[in-house]
């Protein structure tokens, strides 16, 4: 039995067709999307307006979209699952430690994510998702399983080649998403999340979140101070 392509795969497929007509401008419409659902959200985004941005008419646009829904999928495609394929190919790549590997996930993910525009659209699942299921849900398919399914498999090296302990993987994930999550929200929330006293570098940032996750908070039982009550 063939598997059956995801959306995001379908879209690209499609993409590279409509990049050979000469007329075709859906590079220019998903760049404008992409402005237009970061600023505004996903509710608040009327396609005239993504049409008009973009130069064109609103049948220019219902052309190579058929909703709403199906170009906010392709902005999705296009800026954040798109990366999958490379990170996993780059996965099976690796020839340094896993802890180089988790490291190089976190802050390359930040590069090709985070610090882009792209990086509102996280923003915008997380306050809106629960209002458009079908949007939450092609979210889950595309962006969070895949996504999680690689940090596993970072974590699921570590177990093996014994540089990692034994963990409960559904749950260790969270411990590299959730970081990710907030640099996120701190960048788009007008440094709300953060004291005005705090200069919140993303580098530095990942840096520690890094040492947490691989060494946790406690010394080691031989580097404690001899008198020091246990916690």
């Amino acid at each position: 039995m063939p598997i059956s392509k995801s959306f995001c795969e379908k879209s690209a497929a499609l993409s590279a067709k409509r990049e050979r007509r000469k007329e075709a401008r859906p590079g220019e419409l998903l760049d404008a999307a992409l402005d237009l659902f970061v600023e505004k959200g996903f509710a608040a985004t009327r396609v005239e307006e993504v049409a008009a941005r973009a130069g064109v008419s609103k049948g220019t646009l219902f052309l190579y979209f058929q909703s709403k829904e199906e170009l906010f999928k392709a902005v999705v495609c296009e800026n954040i699952s798109g990366h999958l394929k490379e990170w996993n190919d780059e996965f099976e790549a690796f020839e340094g430690s896993t802890t180089e590997m988790l490291g190089y996930c976190m802050n390359s993910w930040w590069e090709r994510v985070g610090a882009t525009r792209a990086s509102g659209l996280n923003k915008l699942m997380v306050s809106e998702a629960k209002n458009f299921p079908d949007i939450a849900a092609f979210y889950q398919q595309e962006v969070i399983r895949p996504g999680h399914a690689l940090i596993r498999r970072i974590f699921q090296r570590g177990i093996d080649r014994g540089e990692f302990r034994q963990m409960d993987l559904d749950y260790a994930v969270y411990s590299v998403v959730a970081p990710m999550i907030f640099l996120i929200l701190a960048k788009h929330s007008m440094g709300v999340c953060v004291p005005d006293n705090v200069a919140m570098d993303p580098e530095k940032y990942i840096a520690a979140q890094l040492r947490i996750i691989l060494h946790g908070l406690s010394q080691p039982p031989e580097a404690q101070r001899p008198g020091k009550a246990k916690a």
